[in-house]
């Protein structure tokens, strides 16, 4: 494990009882539901090139100027109102961050706003939303932190030359096809039903309307049932890929890092016990970082792999309305916002 936690003040990450094991660490907030003040973020709307809007919620910092602003991402199915997303944004707000939550195409109070859904590689919708941020805080760093597939889709924008000072993912994708053969393991139906419902949900609201092969792979008697075959049928054709395999390919970020592309300081967190996303080719880029940083590739991403912690969970004894995991990500933006660097 990466001894960035010790430098950064926090101890190792240890599982908090009764949530022991990568399942109960994924569904605690499911489970025990969290409990959040009335949310009081300034909704705004961002224009996209097509004339469709994205849908976004400032959180202002709790008192002070703020040390930078934070674009945060959530997660497939997931929107800015979701728990991970809304614990995030306040602990970055109670630290002296101001927070802009995007709805991603399609997504959460959006839906209505915009045609389509969003892909882990949509650049040409992230490239007005954070050319709109540096209009709103140009005197401010900005910086990326996505949740699930939301990491994946900074990581892709940073790897696009996106403007980010900064970029934090964390239980982030960087192989979607290893990603999709682990939703379609028998331990994982549950989860894989779960995501299923609500892509279904999400995509039969679109107000731009569905053609009837679409209809027909969510709704008919031979509907996608696991998450390859929903790409397959949506994902995939609406974002111009000829098929899912050239999707995931093209949307898949570990290549790209593996060779040394230039990025923004950029923290990847990841727990071995993962349900949803394999830490195994986290692992594979970890163990290419030296090597990167020999070959004089620039800023190499920082990797901290905890042995426990779920997907997107991180509940450590002591914790109270951050997990360990948002105070690990704020406690290194803090440090990005003094001028130390990301290492």
């Amino acid at each position: 494990m990466s001894q960035l936690p010790h430098h950064l003040g926090l101890p190792p990450f240890r599982q908090r009882s009764p949530w022991i094991g990568g399942d109960l660490q994924t569904l605690r907030d499911t489970l025990r539901p969290l409990r959040f003040p009335p949310d009081r973020a300034e909704a705004l709307a961002i224009p996209l090139a097509d004339g469709d809007q994205l849908v976004a919620l400032l959180d202002r910092p709790d008192g002070g100027a703020p040390l930078g602003l934070v674009l945060v991402l959530h997660g497939l199915g997931g929107s800015s109102d979701g728990p991970g997303p809304r614990r995030l944004a306040q602990a970055l707000a109670a630290e002296g961050f101001a927070v802009l939550r995007l709805n991603l195409r399609g997504a959460g109070r959006g839906r209505s706003l915009a045609r389509g859904t969003y892909c882990a590689l949509c650049n040409d919708d992230l490239r007005p939303a954070v050319a709109w941020a540096r209009q709103l805080a140009p005197d401010l760093p900005l910086y990326g932190a996505g949740i699930s597939l939301g990491g994946t889709v900074l990581l892709n924008a940073g790897l696009g030359g996106l403007d980010f000072d900064g970029l934090v993912s964390v239980s982030s994708p960087l192989d979607l096809g290893v990603c999709a053969v682990q939703f379609e393991r028998r331990r994982n139906r549950v989860y894989q039903r779960w995501l299923m419902q609500r892509l279904r949900e999400q995509t039969l609201a679109d107000p731009g309307g569905l053609k009837e092969a679409e209809r027909q792979a969510l709704l008919g008697p031979t509907r996608a049932r696991t998450i390859r075959a929903f790409d397959a049928a949506i994902t995939a054709p609406r974002w111009g890929f000829a098929s899912v395999a050239a999707y995931y390919a093209a949307a898949s970020p570990l290549a790209s890092l593996l060779e040394g592309w230039s990025m923004p300081p950029t923290l990847l967190l990841h727990a071995g016990d993962d349900p949803w996303v394999p830490v195994g080719p986290l692992r594979q880029l970890a163990a290419a970082l030296p090597s990167l940083a020999g070959a004089g590739v620039g800023a190499v991403p920082t990797v901290v792999i905890t042995p426990h912690g779920g997907h997107n969970g991180f509940h450590a004894p002591g914790d109270g309305p951050a997990c360990w995991a948002d105070r690990l990500v704020v406690a290194w933006l803090r440090r990005l916002s003094r001028g130390e660097g990301g290492g």
